[in-house]
């Protein structure tokens, strides 16, 4: 499986600062269980037939005009989530280095080409080697935090946010919380990228296969909850010691506050908060780039009827990423998610009612293959 969205833990840091506790992580656990049983059917088929999102949506009804405008929909999913994750890395790159907010943009854009340029090969064993890595620095402060002090727990699950007037939760907060997660629904199309190559199940692999589908395809979100619950546990933690509200959303100055737990020493607190940011960020971003490269093929060959090549699209989803960040994406995160929500839900929504509905009932072909598929005449 690949990653899970840090942007998405840091939209919800901010949430559990205007929402609080209960509406967060109502909003979390409600919109992260619809996320699962909607990503369940489509990874289910995608593995089956080995075909990607983008074919899939042909396959299901969407034809090949409807999915020409899915592919820019996923396409642009891509580029906004690797404009989001690049501007985390940046800002990590000022605060260790100095390095001015501009430049930092261009760095943790450039990075990840050469990257991706080797394609899914290089990308599945950087993830695999730079795993462990991650996953202990994950870990590390939770385990120093709740040893030092236990009673943080409960006093994160009475906090309430700027906009809470009572304790509980209020249907507009939660309405509000959730309206920005939906947006990671998209985030299924990346995980079939991995999926479609998974081997042809068998009576002999059935269990593996199974349980490979589930965690590397809609299991994602999973671990994507628990992130976002323990980002918002970083948040309480952080505004404990005196981080100021306006900065406490930072992925870097929080985890600097984490790991200031586990050394006394701030600069080298400053310096592991860093190197975590920046390998989160690249192991999530090389796969935001090799998908908006695969969808923006799609799109335009479509279009055009021509094929350039995918690094040439993998140089314009990243080209996009950067201009975004460039004009200041970040500080307009919360409503560009919210609007992209739409959108995608609905996409995803409809692939799904095909998927589980019309296909059980014959009102649409039971398999998915090339020959139910519309192909462009030329």
């Amino acid at each position: 499986t690949r990653k899970e969205s840090s942007a998405a833990s840091d939209v919800y840091k901010r949430q559990t600062l205007s929402y609080g506790f209960d509406n967060t992580i109502a909003a979390t656990l409600v919109v992260g269980l619809l996320i699962f049983f909607a990503g369940l059917p489509i990874c289910y088929y995608a593995a089956k037939y080995g075909v990607d999102i983008d074919l899939l949506t042909r396959g299901a009804g969407f034809g090949y005009i409807g999915s020409t405008a899915t592919s820019l929909i996923y396409s642009s999913f891509t580029f906004i989530f690797f404009a989001l994750e690049a501007a985390i890395m940046a800002k990590a790159l000022e605060l260790v280095f100095n390095l001015p907010l501009a430049i930092g943009y261009i760095v943790s854009s450039i990075i990840v080409i050469p990257m991706v340029f080797y394609g899914i090969t290089f990308i599945s064993r950087f993830q695999l080697w730079s795993q462990p890595i991650w996953i202990g620095l994950q870990l590390t402060p939770f385990v120093f935090i709740l040893f030092n002090d236990l009673s943080l727990v409960s006093e994160w699950t009475q906090y309430q946010g700027s906009k809470q007037v009572q304790p509980g939760v209020s249907i507009l907060l939660f309405g509000a919380a959730a309206s920005v997660m939906f947006s990671l629904v998209a985030q299924i199309g990346e995980q079939v990228d991995f999926l479609r190559f998974l081997p042809p199940k068998t009576p002999d692999n059935r269990l593996r296969w199974w349980a490979a589908l589930i965690i590397a395809g809609p299991g994602w979100i999973v671990i994507g909850v628990i992130k976002i619950l323990a980002g918002s546990f970083l948040v309480y933690v952080a505004l404990k010691q005196g981080i100021d509200i306006d900065f406490a959303s930072d992925p870097t100055t929080i985890y600097t506050v984490a790991f200031g737990y586990v050394t006394a020493n701030p600069h080298h607190a400053l310096v592991i908060a860093g190197i975590f940011v920046v390998i989160s960020q690249v192991k999530i971003n090389v796969t935001n780039a090799y998908a908006g490269s695969i969808a923006w093929s799609n799109f335009f060959s479509r279009l055009t009827h021509s094929h350039p090549g995918r690094v040439v699209w993998l140089i314009f989803n990243v080209a996009i990423a950067l201009l975004l960040m460039e004009l200041g994406i970040y500080q307009a995160f919360e409503s560009t998610l919210s609007v992209y929500a739409i959108v995608a839900v609905s996409w995803v929504g409809a692939l799904v009612a095909d998927l589980v509905v019309n296909k059980p009932l014959g009102l649409s072909p039971r398999s998915v293959s090339y020959t139910h598929l519309t192909l462009p005449t030329t």
